[in-house]
């Protein structure tokens, strides 16, 4: 990813040594829906941490009794950078899906990001997914903190090079995840999604603002509408989008995506090796091999064999 320009209110830079663990400050977890912000809170109390967690309003779900939290609206930066200033809080993770936008009414920025919100509002209402989370990145570390990844946290959550589980990827389907890859390179480049899917050497879905299970869902629709073949089975891709910052929002499956694969006909998922994360792997790995899917970890710079 090229190095941020210094005319650019919203350039993010990369601190140096970002997967340590810096001074005695307290790691803050900024939790997001779904269960990867439980897992990533475990994984920081195992390792000795103590996190503080900021639930997202209307997108955090419960369990956080244990921790503590308070719940903030997710463009709340002023109560934010004063949570961090209050708990001693140096180091950040994003994590968990958001699902609704801030809209302009929601801002409340520092003093230190006042002179910034002409260009947030902006990045809301034309950028897209990435330039979002890089805007939310650069106010948050305007206010102090580091910004650092899941996989920072969570390293055993990465997929490796190959076959997860049991089951691999034959020749057809090999010329679908190839397929498939190069609409997923393209769309990433767009900045409008992570995922897309193929079908008979064909694609015939991308991943839009909807998600990706929202796209599974569309394909299940075309094949029992007639419209994909039923003899081809096809496959799903995620990848990092090009210009991605790897500290949010990398491309995740889990349990619940093998399932809305097997409905909609496919034979596996393809992840980008070392840049997505597999959660709830055990049951994951349990899931495909019962359901024969395949569930495969890329490397973007090789071809496939």
């Amino acid at each position: 990813m090229p190095g941020p320009s210094s005319k650019d209110p919203l350039a993010v830079s990369t601190p140096p040594g970002l997967g340590g663990r810096a001074g005695k400050g307290r790691l803050a977890i900024i939790a997001g829906g779904g269960r990867l912000p439980h897992h990533v809170a475990d994984a920081a109390r195992a390792s000795g941490e103590n996190p503080y967690i900021i639930a997202l309003t209307g997108e955090a779900g419960d369990g956080w009794s244990g921790y503590d939290s308070r719940t903030l609206g997710i463009g709340n930066f002023r109560d934010i950078s004063a949570t961090f200033r209050q708990e001693g809080i140096d180091r950040v993770v994003l994590t968990g899906g958001v699902q609704r936008r801030p809209e302009w009414r929601d801002i409340r920025p520092t003093l230190k990001t006042l002179s910034r919100v002409p260009a947030v509002l902006k990045t809301l209402i034309s950028g897209g997914d990435d330039a979002v989370l890089k805007m939310a990145i650069a106010l948050i570390e305007a206010s102090g903190a580091r910004v650092i990844g899941v996989q920072d946290i969570v390293p055993a959550l990465l997929a490796e090079i190959g076959p997860i589980g049991r089951i691999a990827p034959d020749g057809d389907d090999l010329r679908d995840i190839a397929v498939a890859t190069a609409a997923a390179n393209a769309l990433g480049a767009l900045d409008v999604g992570q995922g897309a899917i193929a079908v008979g050497g064909r694609v015939v879905a991308l991943e839009g603002p909807e998600g990706t299970d929202a796209m599974i869902a569309r394909v299940a629709g075309l094949r029992r509408d007639g419209r994909i073949s039923q003899r081809r089975r096809g496959v799903l891709v995620k990848l990092c989008k090009p210009q991605q910052d790897l500290r949010a929002d990398l491309p995740s499956i889990g349990p619940s995506t093998v399932e809305s694969a097997l409905a909609a006909g496919l034979a596996g998922i393809a992840v980008e090796a070392g840049r997505a994360l597999v959660l709830e792997r055990a049951a994951t790995i349990e899931t495909a091999d019962r359901s024969g899917l395949f569930v495969t970890g890329l490397d973007r710079t090789q071809p496939l064999s």
